[in-house]
């Protein structure tokens, strides 16, 4: 006889030491940056999930800006979740973006993300270091460190972000002056750092520029304020992580251990410890591949799903079809005869 299947059981969490008069009590870190490292959302997200009262800490309900240590059990609409505690080296993909996708994980237009076609990871989430207009081509950054994120994009670390950039129009000497001496825009002054003319053909001219900002559509503003429409816009670089050639539009290559801490170390991050998980030979063939990734059903965060209805004792309420209405059965017909 075939025996049934167990279902999982959740394990507890490991129990408290005994304290001992003299010894350091045990470091805690913050609740809705452990959820977001375990890749339930962003730290904003998990914020409003505790304020919700649908994290538990101990069987009690979560208080925001709470700390808690590996003795702690946590549990999400009581499901145990399973936390890090102990940092391990960020992920990084760099991905050659083509036209006609949003950068946003969300659309209530349904239209193409890039997020529908990142790999699945687990115990984490995929954060876009930087945004790309839907009409924007070129590199863009993922990243499953909010702080390596955040070391990128803040504005007052001013890293240089380098385009390529076609427009329909010639700027004369002086125009080009007064854009990196900076002009005047509906939000405020900008100004290019660099910019270089790379030549073109008829009416068509490419330019390199290089800014330290990312303000929505700040290019593309520069040059219309001359009455010059871009007609492509490729971002090449973002501070020193430049795309590289043998990555096509709309491929993907995932970065070695080694240029990961090279990042870190440039961000001024600590770089964890713990030695990188050993890789098998598929693993360390598909790392220094550029692949084209797959579109995939795209899923909602934890707060974009009702919680699970649950009894008294903590099990979960299965949900009830709807009864459907079964027709009575129709009696063959009886085989008659025909009288010629």
């Amino acid at each position: 006889m075939a025996r049934p299947f167990k279902k999982p059981q959740d394990k507890p969490a490991p129990r408290r030491p005994a304290p001992v008069e003299g010894d350091t009590p045990e470091p805690t870190q913050r609740l809705h940056k452990l959820l977001a490292m375990a890749g339930m959302g962003s730290r904003r997200d998990m914020e409003t999930l505790i304020e919700s009262g649908r994290v538990l800490v101990n069987g009690e309900v979560a208080q925001l800006g709470v700390g808690v240590s590996k003795y702690d059990e946590v549990r999400v609409d009581n499901r145990v979740v399973r936390l890090s505690f102990t940092p391990e080296l960020p992920q990084v993909l760099i991905y050659h973006k083509p036209d006609d996708e949003i950068v946003s994980a969300s659309d209530p237009e349904g239209r193409a993300s890039v997020f529908d076609k990142l790999p699945k990871i687990k115990d984490a989430k995929w954060i876009a270091i930087g945004r790309l207009d839907m009409n924007t081509s070129g590199l863009l950054i993922f990243t499953t460190s909010g702080d390596l994120a955040n070391r990128f994009m803040h504005p007052r670390y001013e890293v240089e972000r380098e385009y390529a950039v076609r427009v329909f129009g010639e700027l004369t000497d002086e125009q080009m002056e007064m854009l990196t001496q900076g002009i005047e825009l509906e939000d405020g002054p900008a100004a290019f750092d660099v910019i270089t003319a790379q030549g073109g053909e008829g009416s068509n001219h490419w330019y390199q520029v290089i800014l330290r900002e990312g303000r929505n559509r700040e290019v593309r503003r520069l040059f219309e304020a001359f009455q010059m429409p871009v007609s492509r816009l490729m971002r090449v670089r973002f501070g020193p992580v430049t795309l590289p050639s043998r990555v096509k539009r709309g491929g993907m290559l995932k970065l070695e251990a080694k240029q990961v801490i090279g990042l870190m170390e440039w961000a001024g991050l600590e770089v964890p410890k713990a030695p990188p998980r050993q890789l098998n030979q598929r693993e360390r063939d598909k790392a220094t591949t550029v692949f084209t990734p797959k579109v995939r059903k795209r899923r909602g965060g934890v707060l974009e799903h009702p919680p699970q209805e649950r009894s008294a004792d903590g099990k979960p309420v299965a949900k009830r079809k709807p009864s459907a209405t079964i027709s009575p059965k129709r009696k063959p017909p009886k085989n008659r005869r025909i009288r010629s």
